[in-house]
């Protein structure tokens, strides 16, 4: 363990057992220490709770004139999930000690004045608030689960009267109403811990949390949040098997039977969310957790059975996960995980979190839990399907969340293009997400990253016109006008066929306008990139950016950008060292342009984006593909210009006769391979 340049590198690495990362079972332990000796750097007494410097000027809580419960949730938020990393190690080593304190000592009586009413900082009970869900669900059920994974690390230090005070509280909680989705797990585990212990519960609650869970399986593993993201991995999959082995398997095999099978299917996918060398993606919501999505590496080894995951390929993703982030100099702020994901970025904050939610993150430290004989530990490391994937890519499609996972051999990074989004998220509707480069706040002025941009410039959406305008008659109301871009309102899913993905944008949702602003999207994954073949269906007119990656200034140091010409076509490229991003424009866009951003990119203060803009002015604008490829590297060469141009041969298509589609194409490849783009019925196809 050493501290140095404000990150954790890894001492006296093991490269004959762990070739690519050094780390082993004791250098995760050393880890963990290192994590809490900072995060202790704020206890100065035994009596100090471990409460860390709210962010000013954060949407994060508390904020100024929050009721005082924001404050005690502040309180035992810090306490319970620094216990992500502090129980395995105490169930490693009981006598741990950080910063002078032993944990077991340290914890146990800090929970116990916490969860016992009238001390100055106890939790507050249910009756004690106003009807509704508050954030001590979560962190008593996250405390439970961590109890049943860990029955041996403070739960046995209390006396009898102790656990009973302690249970007390738990049981007003764990009776409590929820929240729908993955919070019934957080009453489940509470519910599981009393009886476990010999408290009585209402088994029929338990039994409905259990009935309504299982109703959230989509297919593939995978479970419907308001929309797909990391939730399905850290709670559902980690949760339900926790609970499988320390609850269900005595008291509910069925239901344990049902996750079993959901988390089998769930990890034939798993392994391809990650980079090859472990790093994960920054999507979907909650992006302050980042790495727990890595605690599905130790669960697989929890599961009945083998692990369905190579264990030295499982570790080492796990490991290249932990040092993407832990090894980062700007990743600790005030000694703790900062609110971003690389360093401080509010853009992807959500107000639900504080300075010690990011302690979540550390799920993947359950692996503490794993003998020392697990193969988890025991086996060589190594790269997967990656050792085989030479320059190709790899294409991994969940039709049931609308997903297509790649993974790039020619550049080692992983992606997720999603679909079955529902509503303007920036977590969840971009085009691509990237493990090599992080998705960046929005641009209204346009050219936001990775992104369609939209702007109406019909006089009747700038005027804000209501319906009536829109029939032809007369409105009674002004509006200003809409000078800024707009992102998708949705995304849906429409199929995977021969290759291409399917998708579709709405842009634009005003009343009574049927589908006119609509982009129909066809993914042609290469590479090191894509060929996007996008229909344009947007009605009337309009001004539209596409974006590539944002590409961030490392150290104060610009992108450089370069135009160029190949096959006549118009090129952008922008590079860093180590990284470059191309951008070609084939058909249905005017020109190409860069804008430089600051504070909108996770890991540099400013960044610059590459895009495509076209301006469309007449009334009904044509139908018309877009199409464009959009290429990323990992090195320093110079591109050739079969990596910029891999067309052989286009033909743009009015009409697919054979199924009655408009605008299609048929792409030959220099590599012979032939792609066609259909969009036969893709309305009817529409997923969400």
């Amino acid at each position: 363990m050493s501290l140095m340049e404000d990150r954790y590198l890894v001492t006296k690495p093991d490269y004959d057992l762990s070739p690519m990362t050094g780390m082993t079972k004791q250098h995760w332990f050393d880890a963990g220490c290192y994590i809490l000796e900072r995060a202790f750097s704020h206890v100065k007494s035994f009596e100090q709770l471990l409460i860390f410097p709210v962010v000013p000027e954060s949407k994060t809580y508390p904020q100024p004139n929050d009721p005082d419960w924001r404050h005690r949730s502040l309180e035992f938020e810090g306490l319970r999930r620094t216990t992500t990393v502090a129980a395995p190690l105490m169930h490693m080593d009981p006598e741990v000690t950080i910063g002078g304190y032993k944990l077991r000592e340290y914890y146990c009586h800090h929970l116990l004045s916490a969860l016992t009413p009238g001390n100055p900082n106890s939790v507050p009970l249910p009756e004690e608030l106003p009807d509704a869900t508050y954030q001590f669900t979560c962190e008593l059920g996250g405390l439970a689960m961590f109890l049943l994974r860990f029955p041996d690390v403070i739960w046995p230090y209390y006396s009898q009267s102790e656990k009973d005070a302690i249970a007390a509280t738990i049981s007003k909680w764990a009776h409590h109403r929820t929240t729908q989705n993955n919070w019934r797990f957080f009453n489940i585990c509470m519910l599981s811990f009393l009886k476990l212990n010999g408290y009585k519960i209402d088994e029929d609650l338990m039994g409905d949390h259990l009935e309504w869970i299982t109703s959230y399986h989509c297919g593939d593993g995978w479970y419907l949040e308001q929309n797909y993201n990391y939730y399905t991995i850290s709670m559902y999959s980690l949760y339900q098997t926790v609970w499988a082995r320390a609850y269900g398997d005595r008291y509910e095999p069925e239901v344990v039977q049902i996750f079993e099978r959901n988390v089998q299917s769930l990890m034939q996918s798993f392994p391809y969310l990650f980079a090859r060398n472990g790093y994960m993606n920054m999507w979907a919501r909650s992006i302050v957790y980042r790495l727990w999505v890595a605690g599905g590496f130790p669960v697989s080894f929890m599961l009945q059975g083998a692990s369905p995951i190579d264990p030295g390929w499982a570790r080492r993703l796990c490991s290249g996960t932990l040092l993407q982030f832990i090894g980062n100099p700007e990743f600790f702020e005030n000694d703790v995980p900062s609110l971003g994901y690389y360093r401080h970025a509010e853009y992807c904050l959500q107000g639900y979190s504080c300075s010690a939610s990011p302690f979540t993150m550390f799920m993947p430290f359950l692996n503490l839990y794993l003998e020392d004989e697990s193969p988890f530990w025991t086996a060589k490391e190594n790269d997967g399907i990656w050792e085989g994937l030479g320059s190709d890519t790899h294409n991994y499609s969940l039709p049931r969340p609308g997903m297509l996972l790649s993974n790039h051999g020619k550049t080692g990074v992983s992606e997720i293009r999603p679909a079955k989004v529902n509503e303007e998220d920036h977590n969840y509707n971009r085009l691509c997400y990237n493990t090599h480069f992080p998705w960046e706040a929005h641009n209204p002025a346009g050219g936001t990253a990775m992104e369609y941009s939209f702007r109406s410039l019909d006089p009747r959406d700038r005027a804000s016109a209501d319906t009536l305008f829109y029939l032809g008659l007369t409105s009674s109301q002004e509006g200003q006008d809409r000078d800024q871009f707009s992102t998708p309102h949705g995304l849906f899913y429409n199929g995977y066929t021969d290759d291409v993905l399917y998708r579709q944008m709405i842009m634009y949702t005003p009343p009574n306008n049927g589908s006119g602003y609509t982009i129909d999207l066809a993914d042609i994954v290469l590479p090191g990139g894509v060929i996007r073949v996008d229909r344009s269906r947007l009605a009337f007119e309009h001004d539209l950016t596409l974006g590539h990656f944002g590409m961030p200034h490392m150290e104060g140091r610009p992108a450089e950008i370069e135009r160029r010409e190949v096959g006549g076509y118009p090129v952008i490229t922008a590079k860093i060292e180590g990284r470059q991003l191309a951008l070609v424009t084939i058909n249905g866009w005017d020109e190409l342009d860069s804008v430089t951003h600051t504070k909108h990119n996770a890991e540099a203060e400013e960044s610059t984006v590459i895009f495509a803009k076209r301006q469309r002015l007449q009334k009904n604008p044509k139908m018309e593909l877009m199409i464009s490829i959009m290429l990323h590297k990992m090195d320093d060469s110079p591109w050739t210009e079969d990596e910029l141009l891999p067309i052989e041969k286009l033909d743009i298509h009015r009409f697919m006769v054979e199924t009655g589609s408009s605008q299609g194409a048929t792409i030959q490849l220099k590599n012979g391979k032939t792609y066609t783009v259909d969009f036969a019925d893709i309305d009817g196809l529409r997923q969400n």
